[in-house]
């Protein structure tokens, strides 16, 4: 790399480039990436938040950077890092703001051609059930008492409000509900921007998505999902809304503040985190715990309320719709879990923030229904071009503590792109391609031009030639409602 910059990058081979260990790094980094998305990459100077977290205490293995990386606070977004519990500590700008943004994709009994001619009618309907927009408030207000509950239980907690199948759980990461949630570490401020926003999309890249399966990679794979050619399908990308925003908010300004206390050498003050073993530690991982089940709580109400908007829109049965849940994953997170480090197995401090895991077959984690294909990875990109649906696969235990990428990645910010736009319809590109889009925001759309995004097709790529993860559908877009 050149310039001033105080490390380089080395090209390992055709998916992976490497930062050196040099001055105080405690690890080496790694981007998965390739010689197209390189320049992307290196354009937003994400590589040295790489870097910089390559100096936090007890990371383990290496600093991480998945091919949908791109600048972020503290850790770049598309960041994965692994920490000893004893000597590493956690970081809330490992996790993001949006504690357990993830997407959840649901299956249909219903095909293209019998969509394709309603869709305008039902997204219309999806835009009108389904609050989204800034600070967006939904139908379901919470008192204390029940909100308690449903940040302990998560996805569990819809589904006990008739929201749901007791078989989604099964298929949510984590059963919908991380352990540890502790309402007692939020505040009252927390509750009170959340106590209203269960089923509610919220802003931004948030999103409700229609589509449909364009291309199967792996039919054995796709047989076992219930995937099929030409089948309608809903996706929905939202997280914890300002419940954890908050929640992120307040602990990074303890965490500023800690660092001084605990003795702890920063590259850059964003990283702000304390040590695993310490009290505050412990409250935000109880308090992170509750917000990512708020947000597996949140996706579960929005899948029905799509799906009731959508039996009403279409006028047709239940039974024809068959809406059932494929998967659903997080993307900003911090878990425990089991890995193998320097040749033995230990529990470590995983931190994903915009990155999924991406287990892979025969893991003990994952249940029955996904042990012989691995866990569905979900990966949306644009609402121009197309998602995609993997498996995780052996090689993200061997080099990426089981994590894959979560996305496109962003190549153009928010301003960039309203300036880029300028003059265009956006809503009319959409629909000459057969998109058809809703937004409550005049300007969400220009954000989220698919311009503004790295091609997906070549992000899955880079995964898949690593070996993380495998193809096995690729989803085409028909119609969205965007915050």
């Amino acid at each position: 790399m050149a310039g001033t910059k105080p490390y380089e990058m080395i090209k390992i081979d055709d998916a992976r480039w490497e930062i050196p260990r040099t001055g105080m790094m405690r690890v080496p980094g790694r981007i998965y990436t390739d010689e197209r998305i390189l320049p992307s990459i290196e354009g937003d100077n994400s590589p040295d938040q790489v870097y910089n977290v390559a100096h936090l205490p007890g990371i383990l293995g290496r600093s991480l950077a998945m091919p949908d990386v791109h600048w972020g606070y503290g850790f770049p977004i598309g960041g994965v890092a692994a920490f000893d519990l004893e000597e590493g500590v956690i970081s809330p700008g490992g996790v993001g703001y949006d504690i357990n943004c993830g997407v959840r994709l649901a299956l249909t009994g219903l095909n293209r051609a019998g969509v394709a001619e309603k869709i305008r009618d039902l997204v219309d309907a999806l835009f009108a059930a389904v609050p989204c927009g800034v600070g967006s408030r939904g139908g379901i207000k919470l008192d204390k008492q029940e909100m308690a509950k449903a940040v302990r239980t998560g996805a569990g907690w819809a589904v006990g409000q008739g929201m749901g199948q007791a078989s989604d759980l099964e298929r949510t990461e984590d059963r919908g509900a991380l352990p540890g949630a502790d309402w007692g570490a939020v505040s009252d401020r927390a509750y009170e921007r959340g106590k209203d926003q269960l089923g509610t999309l919220g802003s931004g890249n948030h999103f409700l998505e229609i589509g449909y399966v364009d291309e199967i990679f792996d039919p054995d794979t796709a047989r076992s999902w219930g995937l099929e050619q030409d089948q309608v399908t809903l996706m929905i990308h939202s997280g914890s809304r300002g419940f954890g925003y908050q929640i992120c908010d307040e602990f990074l300004a303890l965490m500023v503040k800690s660092v001084h206390k605990e003795g702890l050498q920063l590259p850059d003050r964003q990283l702000a985190c304390t040590r695993l073993t310490s009290d505050l530690a412990k409250e935000y991982l109880g308090a992170m715990a509750a917000a990512a089940n708020f947000a597996f709580a949140n996706r579960q109400i929005l899948m029905h309320l799509a799906g009731t908007a959508w039996k009403k829109a279409m006028r047709i049965s239940p039974r024809d719709l068959n809406l059932r849940l494929l998967y659903d994953v997080c993307h900003n997170i911090a878990k425990m879990e089991t890995h193998t480090v320097d040749g033995r197995k230990r529990k470590v401090c995983v931190h994903r923030k915009g990155a999924t895991r991406a287990f892979p077959p025969g893991h003990p984690d994952l249940p029955g229904i996904f042990s012989h294909t691995g866990q569905p990875v979900l990966i949306p990109g644009d609402m121009g071009r197309a998602s995609y649906v993997l498996a995780g696969a052996a090689g993200s235990m061997e080099e990426t503590f089981g994590s894959a990428c979560h996305g496109a990645g962003r190549v153009l910010s928010r301003n960039e792109a309203i300036r880029k736009t300028k003059g265009r319809s956006v809503e009319r590109e959409l629909q000459d391609i057969n998109i058809y889009p809703r937004s409550r925001g005049g300007k969400t759309l220009r954000e989220e031009v698919p311009e503004a995004y790295k091609d997906v097709s070549h992000v899955v790529d880079v995964v898949q030639r690593a070996g993380l993860a495998k193809k096995v559908a690729r989803i085409r877009p028909m119609g969205v409602v965007k915050g």
